[in-house]
């Protein structure tokens, strides 16, 4: 299994946007680890894990090609675990495929019933998808679900999303601006 490290860099390298360790659900780690060592042969789910990992370093590397070829065969030994479709969903966006990625995700999101740690950082991954093809309200849903899950990210971005809100941190900036700055133009 990945360290948190390993995590927080994949997740900067996915989502640069995202403060550095910023892994949505870390705190779950433990209980999913549990659930999934329940429901997975334990042999299976070691050589799963290590597929995702080498799919993970291949991504990290540079080559999408092989991430994918790594979390294809990991879906391929535990097609009913989700965490491989998520990591795919990320290999699919940085290769173009959104449709794709967006299939995996929402694969992977049925598969963890929505209360995972693979299903926040599933519901982060199509929150953006959707804002970057301007869908706001799915994009709104998502960031929801995952901020509910724990991401710190989904509140940031259900923070931007929030037209008020944008107004009043404008509003603040401009102030804050003026008081640094008594006699220029408000901003600095």
């Amino acid at each position: 299994m990945a360290t948190a490290n390993d995590r927080a860099v994949l997740q900067t390298i996915f989502n640069p946007s995202t403060p550095f360790g910023d892994i949505p659900g870390l705190d779950e780690e433990e209980e999913d680890a549990q659930e999934e060592g329940e429901a997975f042969a334990s042999e299976l789910l070691e050589q799963v894990r290590d597929l995702e990992l080498q799919g993970v370093s291949a991504a990290e590397s540079g080559d999408v090609s092989a991430a994918l070829e790594r979390f294809g065969e990991a879906i391929r030994l535990l097609p009913e675990r989700a965490s491989a479709y998520n990591n795919r969903a990320q290999a699919l966006r940085l290769q173009g495929n959104v449709a794709g990625a967006l299939q995996d995700l929402d694969t992977a999101i049925r598969l963890s019933r929505g209360r995972s740690r693979a299903a926040c950082q599933s519901f982060v991954q199509r929150g953006l998808i959707h804002r970057l093809q301007a869908r706001e309200e799915d994009a709104r849903r998502d960031f929801e679900r995952a901020a509910r899950l724990g991401s710190a990210f989904a509140r940031q971005q259900l923070v931007l999303l929030n037209p008020y809100s944008a107004l009043c941190n404008q509003m603040l900036c401009e102030m804050l601006g003026r008081l640094r700055n008594p006699g220029g133009t408000g901003s600095e």
